[in-house]
């Protein structure tokens, strides 16, 4: 019991400690842990559709992009944008376009839903790119971050990193508890049913549609947060945010972290992305840093093949042996 209430307790130690991260770091890891965190809620966006709907998307990018375009559009040339319509503005353009989106592709189950998936995805790549919309393969530059105002009052600027940091961070909890709320309700119960019988709760009078429309939706909405979050982080957008191979990171972070469970979305978004900053140093590699994706397929690999849930299955594993042994006594 002791144990199960130390790992309850373990997120909200770590959201603590990662509070206190930037009186202690360095700038680059700050903005290493940034990216982190907003591939965080990239990945947990992602895991209430496979881990939970059980849809899996490989056009997962078409939100996160743009959402990240929709505030490079919004915003003036040489001018800052208030954060508080942006932002909702953005994520309420990614939620219209999943709910469009979804109402078409929910249509479609397995291999087609993947590929109907990923051709809306590669559809907006190619608008982005091909036009000059979006400035093309160039991509379109963010000059100056979202300010926080109320009224005259500067709440705090973006452009200082550490309040940019606190800023994810408080999404990145945000996101964990709103899922987490949604996903322990009665709503979330319908479509952990849905994904292991879609067809029984169909005959019990479910309305499977619109419950993977909702799931969906949001999905996308969570994504465009991600998007945009990543958009004022870089200060700039172009086309390769949409691809494909966007959607397959995040999809491997999921997988690599441990499908159905939201910390192993984090857990995942952590390990992928720290892995690949590390297998990718060429002080460490060498020659062979240019080739880190072989080194971290294999990694991912075997995670699959002897870890089925993911990095997350060891936390479940270190929680689940205190109370078979305090059953068994």
């Amino acid at each position: 019991m002791k144990n199960s209430r130390l790992i309850g307790f373990l997120p909200w130690l770590v959201v603590g400690l990662l509070a206190l991260f930037p009186l202690v770091e360095s700038t680059f890891y700050m903005q290493l842990l940034t990216k982190v965190l907003i591939m965080a809620i990239f990945a947990m966006s992602l895991d209430l559709l496979v881990g939970y709907t059980g849809l899996v998307s490989f056009g997962h990018a078409a939100y996160f992009g743009l959402a990240g375009y929709a505030l490079a559009l919004m915003a003036p040339k040489y001018e800052t944008v208030s954060l508080w319509w942006s932002l909702p503005a953005s994520i309420g353009v990614c939620a219209l376009f999943a709910l469009i989106t979804g109402t078409l592709v929910l249509r479609t189950r397995g291999i087609y839903f993947i590929m109907v998936t990923l051709a809306f995805s590669q559809m907006l790549f190619f608008i982005f790119h091909d036009t000059k919309l979006g400035g093309g393969s160039d991509g379109i530059y963010i000059y100056a971050k979202p300010t926080m105002k109320l009224g005259e009052m500067e709440l705090g600027s973006l452009e200082k990193l550490e309040n940019f940091y606190w800023l994810v961070l408080l999404l990145t909890a945000g996101s964990y508890l709103l899922l987490r709320r949604i996903l322990g309700s009665s709503f979330g119960r319908a479509l952990l049913g849905i994904k292991v019988n879609e067809h029984r709760m169909r005959a019990l009078g479910f309305p499977v549609f619109k419950y993977q429309l909702a799931s969906f939706t949001l999905s996308g909405a969570l994504a465009g947060l991600a998007g945009y979050m990543a958009a004022v982080q870089y200060g700039f957008v172009n086309p390769e945010i949409l691809s494909w191979h966007q959607s397959g990171a995040v999809l491997m972070m999921v997988i690599l972290g441990g499908m159905g469970t939201l910390y192993g979305s984090v857990i995942g978004a952590f390990a992928f992305v720290l892995l690949q900053e590390v297998l990718s140093n060429q002080a460490w590699f060498g020659i062979a840093a240019k080739h880190w994706q072989l080194a971290m397929g294999i990694f991912i690999m075997l995670v699959a093949l002897y870890m089925p849930q993911g990095l997350a299955g060891l936390a479940q594993k270190f929680g689940r042996k205190p109370a078979e042994e305090t059953s068994d006594e």
